[in-house]
């Protein structure tokens, strides 16, 4: 668990106030009370992307929801392919993924 002081300085010395507005708009949500908030790694990952997003990007405030609910919807989508990869590369899987690569070969096929 890491305090929002460790937070500011770990996704790269950003101040309490940023990281404030951060939660105030619900780009960060953090466990926790006001004045009491605790974070774990991910958190600080998305704080740096928020500060990258914000800083080097440019990102507004009005742009940023909808870029973060991407990104969101972007990361999602990897971690079902990610399960579905792994369910599918399991033995019992043997059939379904030789079915499966078929209908793939035939829509790519279907579309040259």
């Amino acid at each position: 668990m890491i305090t929002i002081e460790t937070l500011c300085v770990q996704a790269g010395n950003v101040s309490v106030v940023e990281v404030q507005h951060w939660i105030d708009s619900a780009w960060l949500r953090p466990e926790g009370e006001p004045g009491a908030y605790v974070f774990q790694d991910i958190d600080v990952a998305r704080a740096r992307l928020i500060a990258e997003l914000t800083g080097e990007l440019g990102i507004g405030e009005d742009g940023m929801p909808v870029v973060l609910s991407l990104l969101d919807q972007l990361y999602d989508a990897r971690r079902q392919m990610l399960h579905l990869r792994a369910a599918l590369d399991s033995p019992q899987a043997a059939d379904l993924r030789t079915r499966l690569l078929t209908l793939l070969d035939v829509q790519e096929k279907g579309r040259g």
